[in-house]
């Protein structure tokens, strides 16, 4: 993701913009196919991000910033299951799952440097993706896959 689109409410924002009955998990996996099957510019598959990807990496203001905004977009989503959930302040399940959902969104942009770095084409970053996101759909499980549907409180 490039710096000047990061946001701390990506993720948050995507699960507040899901359709009626549409998971949080199932929003945030939508927005990534998405985004992968257009060759987004915020994810980094164009032609020269290699460049790019690897000056910020060699930053460590630029790393520890990164993993700073991966953490916030991932309290944030818990912040919002929380409350569209109604769970309890002691409940543990908005941080489990928003944990989850995150760690599928930092595995992404993992692979995308991954494969930049490597010096495959976005092309080929892209295919490799949708494996990846067809992968942890099929790992995540039923629960997560229909946890705090829009409208529809928590599972």
């Amino acid at each position: 993701m490039s710096i000047r689109k990061a946001s701390p409410q990506r993720l948050a924002d995507i699960v507040r913009e899901r359709g009626p009955g549409e998971s949080a998990a199932r929003a945030v996996l939508a927005r990534l196919r998405a985004e992968v099957r257009r060759r987004d510019r915020s994810l980094g598959l164009t032609e020269g991000f290699g460049r790019i990807y690897q000056m910020m990496r060699a930053a460590p203001t630029l790393t520890a910033r990164l993993e700073e905004l991966g953490q916030q977009m991932t309290d944030a989503l818990a912040a919002v299951l929380a409350e569209e959930t109604g769970a309890a302040p002691d409940d543990p399940l908005p941080r489990v799952a928003a944990a989850q959902i995150g760690a599928v969104h930092s595995l992404v942009f993992a692979e995308i440097g991954r494969r930049i770095t490597a010096g495959e084409s976005p092309d080929e970053i892209a295919d490799a993706l949708e494996v990846l996101l067809d992968a942890a759909e099929d790992l995540l499980g039923g629960r997560l896959l229909a946890y705090a549907p829009a409208g529809g409180g928590g599972v």
